[in-house]
């Protein structure tokens, strides 16, 4: 029978635990709720604003704290700090179902809000509402991945959804404006960049009024950039082309 003592034992309350095992044993510590994601995702840096105490336990629940040998025996350091930084980054977050529930629901509203947010239906150019792209989500029966960031996931989910909908990335509009000498040899290589051409004006300068996928932006850049060694330039005239009022299925 083990006796507790101020010494060995810490009573926490609201409480995230991270859990970790090395060398045989269970190590834990105790987090903030909510601050573990912002951490591990770079929102939140300071190590204060996510652990409880800079102690590392065997059980938080009952208070225990892991003992010294036993640290240095696993992590091969007693630097509680640093083991706790090691624990926040691989270790394994313990929810309960009720709140993995609510993750899980919560994560699943936001990737359907950036996929509404980004995609439109390609006849219309109307933009769908989150409701409907949720709904859509589930006739797919979509299963969100709560180690994989939403950004991630909603891409995926714009590519499932190709196969049962009319929808694809909102168009962005570019302008760009070339020399001359580069332009017509550059116009060539933008080609399978661009979606649909606006217009063209052919004068001191290439100018081109476009339509491209937004995945293909940063290689539109760097190629102009590098193709005018730095003359040309690239605007972008608005981000998404899209119509007025909310897309709905017949």
């Amino acid at each position: 029978m083990s006796i507790f003592t101020p010494t060995n034992q810490i009573r926490l309350t609201n409480v995230a635990v991270v859990r970790m095992k090395r060398a045989g044993k269970r190590f834990e510590i105790a987090c903030y709720k909510n601050k573990v994601v912002g951490w591990r995702s770079g929102v939140e840096k300071d190590l204060d604003e996510v652990l409880q105490t800079h102690s590392v336990f065997v059980n938080v629940s009952k208070g225990q704290v892991a003992k010294k040998e036993d640290l240095i025996s696993a992590f091969g350091t007693d630097d509680q700090t640093e083991i706790c930084k090691q624990i926040l980054t691989k270790g394994e977050v313990q929810v309960s179902d009720k709140e993995r529930h609510t993750q899980l629901e919560q994560m699943f509203r936001d990737i359907a809000t950036i996929v509404a947010d980004k995609c439109v239906n390609p006849e219309t150019k109307r933009p769908y509402t989150v409701i409907l792209i949720e709904r859509a989500m589930k006739d797919i029966h979509y299963s969100v991945k709560p180690n994989k960031s939403t950004k991630q996931q909603a891409l995926e989910v714009i590519k499932q959804l190709k196969e049962s909908m009319k929808i694809e990335r909102a168009h962005m509009r570019l302008r760009f404006i070339l020399p001359v000498r580069e332009g017509k040899k550059l116009k060539e290589k933008l080609k399978p960049l661009i979606k649909v051409i606006e217009s063209e004006d052919f004068g001191e300068q290439l100018e081109i009024v476009c339509l491209i996928d937004p995945g293909c932006f940063r290689e539109i850049d760097e190629l102009i950039q590098r193709e005018t060694k730095g003359k040309g330039s690239l605007e972008v005239l608005s981000l998404k082309d899209v119509e007025e009022g909310d897309e709905k299925f017949e």
